[in-house]
C-alpha cells in the first residue's frame, strides 16, 4: 500500500483544476471563436483581408494559446506529485510526454505570426505580389494546424497513461481515468488520421473531440469540486 505524498493538499488540486478549465475555455476560444471566424476554409485572400482588418482579435487568440500552455505547468507538477507513488516509470514518461507537447505548442504559436507579418507595410515585402503573400499566410496557418495536430500526439499518450494511473490510484473515481483514456485515444486517432488519411480526419473532425471534451472537462470540474482522495492509496 502506498500513500499519496501530503505535500499535495487539496487547495492545490482544486487551483490546478481551475487551470484546466481555463485551458479548455481558452482553447475553445482560439481554436473556434478567433480562428474558426477568420479564417475561410480554401480561400487564401478572404483569410488575408479578415486577418488583416482584425489584428487585436487574431493577436488574442495566440495570446489565449500561450496562456493555455502556461497554464499547462501546474497541472503537470499536481500530476507528477499525485502519481509518483503509483508507478514512478510511468508517471515520469507521461509527465515527458506532457511537457513535449507544450513545448511544441509553444514554438508552433510562431506560425500564426507570419499572417500578422506578411499583412505589414515593410518594404521587404515588396518582394512578393499580394497572391503570394495571402497564400504564404494561408499556408502558415495550415502548417500550426499540423504542429497542433503534433503535439497532441504527445498529450495523447500522456492522456491514457494518466487515465491508468488515475483507475490505480483510487485519488479519483476509476471513471475519470476511463474517460481520460478514452479521450487520449481518441486525440492518437484524430492525430494519426490527419497525418496518414487527411480525408478520414475531415470525416471524423469535430465528433472525434467529442469524448475529448466530455472527459477532460469532467476530470476538470471534479478537481474543482471534490478535490482528490488524498487519503486515499494504490494498490
Amino acid at each position: 500500500m502506498v500513500s499519496v505524498s501530503a505535500a499535495v493538499s487539496q487547495g492545490y488540486v482544486r487551483f490546478a483544476g481551475c487551470c484546466y478549465l481555463l485551458i479548455i475555455g481558452l482553447g475553445l476560444y482560439a481554436e473556434t471563436l478567433v480562428r474558426g471566424s477568420l479564417v475561410a476554409a480554401g480561400d487564401a485572400a478572404t483569410t488575408a483581408v479578415q486577418i488583416g482588418a482584425a489584428q487585436t482579435f487574431w493577436r488574442s487568440g495566440i495570446v489565449a494559446d500561450l496562456c493555455m500552455q502556461l497554464l499547462d505547468i501546474p497541472i503537470i507538477v499536481l500530476f507528477y506529485l499525485l502519481f509518483k507513488r503509483v508507478n514512478a516509470a510511468l508517471n515520469l514518461t507521461a509527465t515527458g510526454f506532457n511537457l513535449i507537447q507544450t513545448a511544441m505548442l509553444v514554438a508552433n504559436k510562431l506560425t500564426l505570426m507570419l499572417p500578422l507579418l506578411l499583412a505589414g507595410s515593410g518594404v521587404y515585402l515588396t518582394v512578393f505580389s499580394a497572391e503570394q503573400r495571402d497564400a504564404l499566410a494561408y499556408v502558415a496557418i495550415q502548417l500550426h494546424g499540423y504542429g497542433f495536430a503534433i503535439g497532441l500526439l504527445f498529450f495523447a499518450l500522456a492522456c491514457i497513461i494518466r487515465g491508468y494511473l488515475i483507475i490505480k490510484s483510487q485519488l479519483f473515481p476509476k471513471i475519470l481515468g476511463l474517460m481520460l483514456g478514452l479521450a487520449g485515444v481518441c486525440y492518437l486517432i484524430n492525430t494519426l488520421a490527419l497525418l496518414l488519411a487527411p480525408v478520414v480526419a475531415n470525416t471524423l473532425f469535430p465528433w472525434i473531440m467529442l469524448p475529448v471534451l466530455v472527459g477532460e472537462l469532467s476530470l476538470s470540474l471534479w478537481m474543482i469540486v471534490k478535490g482528490a482522495n488524498v487519503k486515499g492509496q494504490a494498490q
